[in-house]
Order: structure tokens, then sequence, then C-alpha cells
């Protein structure tokens, strides 16, 4: 079987890419080229900008056709429309990864199931529900077979760890040292995480499967935790002392630091739990590796590539955490408390 990956380096996309090589899969990757992989050695490799959507389109029509094409950086309408005029008639099914960022927030029940309304609060999660409404009309038409892959919170080797904060690994660096961590509300909104070697075989499992054409699915983890439940089992983890927590109000939070922070407005405060039944049927999906575990494999990977930043250098959550302290302290004195 061929097939395409549009992407094919980043996080998912290369454990994706990894599993299908060892199955001797014949894969070819449409890239600019400029991430150096993280694959063995076998897969093919297309350069182009995915952007320039006349020079794609003619591009993917001048290649050879493939059985398969899984679209992993489709962001917005025109990267969903190129695709289909790209591919139309000429692949038997297109994989392509969303996010549960679509979903209404709060859900109408818990967890999430996928046929929850789609009315995602951000500009990410609003372009996504766009793309999933076009690829989803190319398949009532017969264009080609559409499944959609709803990932939550991926981590692993090749990437990082998210907190209240965004990415930045001196997240790591502050835990390592026992300095305070920033945390959203009162830190009991749920969430989940899962481990990118899960998640990827739930992408290679859909390939060819046609229980999964016009179908999308959740592909998440199952350890549903609070964010403080989160931040101690990083903790424990990498070894790191039990974290204090600073607890601020997330709206708050998202107007002093809202390119750092703005997520937790549109994302974290809400609870993040979703039912993964239909992936387990359909696609043979498991989640197997613990987070303690895969929290291990990720920081030791970000160990070796020395990527672990300085906390040092970096004091907004020093900044953000004395300014909430005073503000706190202030409130007491008024109020006599």
């Amino acid at each position: 079987m061929r097939i395409l990956i549009i992407g094919g380096t980043g996080l998912i996309s290369t454990a994706i890419t990894r599993q299908l090589l060892e199955k001797g899969a014949d894969v070819t990757l449409f890239n600019r080229g400029k991430t150096p992989p993280r694959f063995p050695k076998g897969a093919k490799f297309l350069y182009g900008d995915r952007r320039d959507y006349t020079t794609f389109v003619q591009q993917m029509r001048e290649a050879e056709t493939f059985d398969c094409v899984i679209e992993m950086i489709g962001y917005v309408r025109e990267d969903a429309q190129s695709l289909v005029q790209a591919f139309a008639g000429r692949t038997a099914q297109v994989i392509f990864c969303s996010t549960v960022d679509v979903y209404q927030r709060p859900a109408s029940r818990y967890p999430y199931r996928e046929d929850e309304p789609l009315r995602g609060l951000s500009d990410y999660a609003r372009n996504k529900i766009v793309c999933e409404q076009v690829l989803n009309e190319a398949h009532e038409r017969g264009d080609f077979a559409v499944t959609i892959l709803r990932p939550a919170h991926t981590y692993g080797e090749g990437g990082t760890l998210i907190h209240s904060f965004g990415w930045s690994t001196t997240y790591i660096d502050r835990l390592r040292k026992g300095k305070p961590i920033v945390v959203h509300g009162d830190g009991q909104s749920l969430w989940v995480s899962c481990h990118v070697d899960d998640v990827a075989r739930a992408f290679v499992n859909a390939i060819g499967n046609s229980r999964a054409f016009g179908r999308a699915y959740h592909v998440t983890g199952e350890e549903w935790m609070t964010w403080n439940q989160y931040h101690q089992k990083v903790a424990q983890a990498i070894g790191a002392p039990e974290p204090t927590l600073v607890h601020i109000p997330t709206d708050l939070l998202a107007k002093v630091a809202p390119e750092r922070a703005g997520i937790c407005a549109v994302n974290f405060q809400f609870n993040n739990i979703f039912d993964n039944s239909a992936a387990h049927a359909d696609l043979g999906f498991q989640y197997t590796i613990p987070f303690v575990e895969g929290v291990k494999r990720t920081v030791a990977w970000l160990d070796e590539q020395h990527a672990i930043a300085n906390s040092d250098e970096d004091t907004l959550e020093d900044r953000v955490i004395e300014a909430w302290q005073k503000l706190s302290e202030g409130m007491e004195r008024e109020l006599g408390v």
C-alpha cells in the first residue's frame, strides 16, 4: 500500500512514519525538508510549500497515486480545499488530523463523545471545524473516503509537556528547582494526555480500514487527572519535590499573560475527558503508556537534546506570582481578614 503523509516530521507524524516503516509500508512524505527526520531510513520525500496551493495541487497531481493520504498539517479552509483539488478521484482514503478542540465548551455531557456539537472557542478550533466540513463534503460526493482523528494533548519524545504557560521547557526546570508553579483556576478541571506512540497507532490502523470511512474518532489519554494531579505526577516522574502550586483565576491569568496563558481561557479551564470506545472498537486503539512513564521518557529525550531551558532566564512566571501574592495580601488587608 502506497501512503503519502503531508507533514511527516512533526510529533505525531514522525511516530506514524516510524510505525509504518516498521511494517514495511511504502511511505512518502511531503514537507519543506527543513526538519531533520527522527525515524529509520526508508521513506521517500517530496519537497514543497504546503501553503503555495496552486503549486501544491499541481505537484500532487503530477506525483504517483497513493492508496491513502494522511493530512497532518491542515489548519485552514484553503488547506482542505487544496487537498480535495489534489486528490479527488486519485486516492481511496484521506485521513485528517483534527483536534478535540472542535467541541463546544463546556460539554453537554461527559465524557465527550464524537457527536458533541462542533463549536470550538479558538480560531484554531474553528478553522479545524471548517476543514472537517470541506472534507466531509468531499466524502459525500465520493471524491475519496474520509476518516477524521481527533487527538487531545499528545506528548512524547520529540515534544514537550504542556502547562498553564504553554509549552516552554522552563516548566520542567522550575519543578526540578522547587520553584512554585502557576495553575489556572483552582486546578480541579480534568485533563488527559496521551503518548504519541499510542496516538500514532490509531492513525496506522485507520489506513484502508473501511469501518473508519466517513467516521470521526477520539484518540486521547485515558487517565483523567485534575491539573493539580497532572503537576504532581510530572514532578513524581522527574524526581522533583512535591510542587508548590499557586492558583490564579483563569480570566485574570489570561489577561495578564495572553500570549502564554491565553489557552487556559479557551481550553484548560474546561474539563477535557473523552470517550474512546469508538476508536477501541474500530481502530484497535489502546492506551498503553501510563502518564508517569511517558513523562520519564519525554524528559529523558529533552535532557539528551539539552533542550530544557533555564527558568532563571524567564522571569514571567515569577513576576506573575509576586503580583498575585501582593494582590491577595492587599485584599486581605482591605477586608480585614
